[in-house]
């Protein structure tokens, strides 16, 4: 049976391991709560707060976080496969080993971000903004990085097989050992990019 959480303050805010599948969490105030390992696969997060949460290695799998207020959250190992950001704030957040495969980024704000080793392939990450950025070692195979801002971001190791890039801004982006073979680069900018030992083959 899937929960039904009404939608207001949460005052209890140990909720580690909780059973949250399917919950309407609409503009729920969440802000600092401990949220490691809930399942929150397929809730409806749309312009909740959740601001410095610790949702380390949870479920949002499919889950609606539109509008969201994520900044300064540590989201270690957190599954959003399929989940939608859309329009979401994640500045500062920690999303190291995270897995957000497919999932909706458009317009998300993902400034001073930690993504080390995560996983991106095929998210659509139209107009994200990442400036200063860790992408170390992400994997954004067939990513849509269409307009986004990655000025500063720190991509060394990255995987960029296929991923379109057009518009994209990578100034001072450090690039080193990345992998771009096959990536649009249509009015790319990579004013002052460290490119070296970087794969720019055609695909």
């Amino acid at each position: 049976m899937e929960s039904s959480v009404v939608r207001d303050t949460f005052y209890i805010f140990d909720l580690r391991g909780a059973y949250l599948r399917g919950a309407d969490l609409r503009g729920a105030k969440l802000a600092g709560a401990d949220l490691t390992r809930t399942n929150l696969a397929g809730a409806d997060l749309t312009r909740a707060n959740l601001t410095g949460v610790n949702l380390t290695d949870a479920n949002l799998t499919r889950a609606n976080l539109t509008g969201v207020k994520l900044m300064d959250a540590n989201l270690t190992g957190i599954n959003l496969t399929d989940a939608n950001l859309a329009r979401a704030n994640l500045t500062g957040v920690n999303l190291t080993g995270a897995n957000l495969m497919r999932a909706n980024l458009t317009g998300v704000k993902l400034m001073d971000a930690n993504l080390m080793g995560a996983h991106l392939r095929g998210a659509n990450l139209t107009g994200v903004k990442l400036m200063d950025a860790n992408l170390t070692g992400a994997n954004l195979t067939r990513a849509n990085l269409t307009r986004a801002n990655l000025m500063g971001a720190n991509l060394m190791g990255a995987n960029l097989t296929g991923a379109n890039l057009t518009r994209a801004s990578l100034m001072r982006a450090n690039l080193t050992e990345a992998n771009l073979r096959g990536a649009d680069l249509t009015r790319t900018s990579l004013m002052d990019a460290n490119l070296t030992g970087t794969n720019l083959e055609p695909g």
